[in-house]
Formats: C-alpha cells, sequence, structure tokens
C-alpha cells in the first residue's frame, strides 16, 4: 500500500510541477528573447532529465550501470510513444520542420549509434567519451543558433519579470523532480516483487518513472498552446539521455551488457522518433497519436518477452 501511495504523491507533484515550470519556461524565453523551441530543447529538456541523471549515477556508483542504461534508453521510448502520444490524442501538433530540422537528425540516430557500440557487449568509458563528445558538439550548436535569433524585437516585447521566471521555473522543476523521485521508489519496488531484471526494470518501469517530468511538461505545453515548448522538450531530453547519460554512467562504471536487449531497445527508440516527423504543412496528426501508444504496447510485450 504504501508503494501505491508513493506513486500517488508522484503523480501528484507531477501535475504541480507540470503548471509551474511551464511558465517559468516561456517566461524565460520572452524575458532571453530566445525561441521558447530552443529554451524547450535545453533548458526544460535537462530539467526535466535531472531524474534519469540521478538514477544514472545512482545506479552506477553502486555497480548496476544496466539500470542506467536501461532507463536512458527506455525513457526514450517512453518520452516520444507514451508522453507524446497522449499529448497528441488531446489534439495534434504544428510544429515546422525547419524547427526541427536541428534536433530530429540527433534524436533519431542517437539509439543507433549506442546499438553499434553495444555490439562488443560492453559499453567502455571510450564509448561514453565519445558519446559525450557528440553531445558537447551539438550543445555548441544550440548556442549558436539561439544567438543567431534573438531580435532587437524581442527585446522590446519581452517579459520584464525574468526573476519570476525563474523562481517558476525553479518550483516547478522541484516538484517534478520529487515526482520522479516518487514514483521510481514505489514502481521498481513494485516491478522488484516480480521478479523483474535490472535492465527490463531499468527500461520499463524506472524509465515511466522518471519520465513523469517530460509528461507532465508536455500535456501542459498542450494545452497551454505552447507546442514548441514541449515537442523541444521531448527532442532534447531524448538527445540528453542517450548521449550524456548514457555516456556518464558508462564513465562511471563500463557497462556489460546484452545486446540483443540494446538491440530491441534501439530499433523501437529510432522508429518512434521517425513516427514524430510532421507532414508537410508541419502538422503532427492526432492518429500518429493512436499509433505512438500502439507500438508502445509492443515494445512492452516484447522487451518482457526478450
Amino acid at each position: 500500500m504504501n508503494n501505491y501511495l508513493t506513486l500517488a504523491a508522484g503523480v501528484l507533484c507531477a501535475g504541480i510541477g507540470g503548471e509551474l515550470f511551464v511558465r517559468g519556461v516561456v517566461g524565460i524565453a520572452r524575458w532571453a528573447r530566445i525561441p521558447a523551441g530552443i529554451i524547450g530543447a535545453t533548458v526544460a529538456a535537462f530539467a526535466t532529465s535531472s531524474p534519469e541523471l540521478s538514477v544514472a549515477i545512482t545506479a552506477a556508483m553502486a555497480g548496476e550501470p544496466q539500470i542506467s542504461l536501461g532507463n536512458a534508453l527506455g525513457g526514450n521510448i517512453v518520452n516520444v510513444a507514451l508522453v507524446l502520444g497522449i499529448t497528441l490524442l488531446i489534439s495534434g501538433i504544428q510544429c515546422p520542420r525547419d524547427s526541427l530540422k536541428r534536433d530530429f537528425p540527433v534524436a533519431l540516430i542517437t539509439p543507433l549509434i549506442i546499438g553499434i557500440l553495444a555490439l562488443d557487449g560492453v559499453l567502455s568509458r571510450f564509448d561514453g567519451l565519445l558519446l559525450l563528445g557528440m553531445f558537447l558538439t551539438w550543445m555548441v550548436t544550440v548556442i549558436v543558433e539561439a544567438r543567431k535569433q534573438r531580435s532587437a524585437a524581442g527585446e522590446i516585447l519581452a517579459e520584464r519579470r525574468g526573476w519570476l521566471a525563474i523562481i517558476l521555473c525553479l518550483a516547478g522543476l522541484v516538484f517534478l523532480i520529487a515526482a520522479g523521485h516518487f514514483i521510481v521508489i514505489g514502481a521498481k519496488d513494485i516491478a522488484a516483487s516480480f521478479g523483474l531484471g535490472e535492465f527490463v526494470i531499468g527500461a520499463t518501469v524506472v524509465a515511466i518513472g522518471t519520465s513523469v517530468p517530460e509528461l507532465a511538461t508536455t500535456v501542459v505545453s498542450k494545452i497551454r498552446r505552447h507546442d514548441e515548448v514541449g515537442l523541444g522538450t521531448i527532442l532534447g531530453s531524448n538527445i540528453f539521455n542517450g548521449l550524456f547519460i548514457v555516456a556518464i554512467a558508462a564513465i562511471i562504471s563500463p557497462i556489460s551488457i546484452d545486446w540483443r536487449e540494446v538491440a530491441i531497445v534501439s530499433l523501437f527508440g529510432m522508429v518512434t522518433v521517425a513516427l514524430i516527423w510532421p507532414v508537410r504543412s508541419g502538422h503532427i496528426e492526432r492518429r500518429r497519436g493512436v499509433l505512438l501508444l500502439a507500438l508502445y504496447t509492443v515494445y512492452v510485450v516484447t522487451i518482457f518477452r526478450s
């Protein structure tokens, strides 16, 4: 019963944190004169991925890096197939292709790269450094683009109360981190009682728990009509999980893995990201949400059977 109460507390914190965090992120974007999509792909994505980072460091230092890898890769599938699938059921998302051309290719190939690095059955410290180098290259690209897109008009129309936006963002982040923490504790104990393995627990149960911040942020962004924040958060979070969090876990403790398990998760990761590429008009239809949720169901069945 305590585990289920912990899960309920996590869901409550996620709702409160999502509302505060989205308000803060949009405020920071206006105040800093930077497009909300870029803020979503960086500040919001990194902040909502903090539970994954916490789990990765803790698990790697405890000698259980398989949970870190499963959590990061499984979390990416949860972000797109489950989180974005639920969001699309509310209504379609309008997002021009041009706004995705920086982040979409990186999010798409990241699972493939990890799958290739895992062919020898281990993600070594060198592999971790390679992934970290790719992440830093992407970050430099984002920073350069952000500097180019600042405009004089934005300075005139921007939100003057930057301090308030930052406070809202921090307050929301506290609730989101608490939500991920509560849900991971409750869900992990419940899953362990059924005798699941470390990688499977990380790729499914823990991945859902640590993706609650992304779910709350994306759904609230959809309701508040800030689609660019929600989609930017999803893609940025996937890149952060795949390139930064996996890299840190591997650097702390090389990850010995079953390549077949990683191959399954990597394949589903690529397919789910490919499904969110918008049509020429820049629209991602509601029916894609149904398809993503169906794909997530297939993924869960496959990973358990494997």
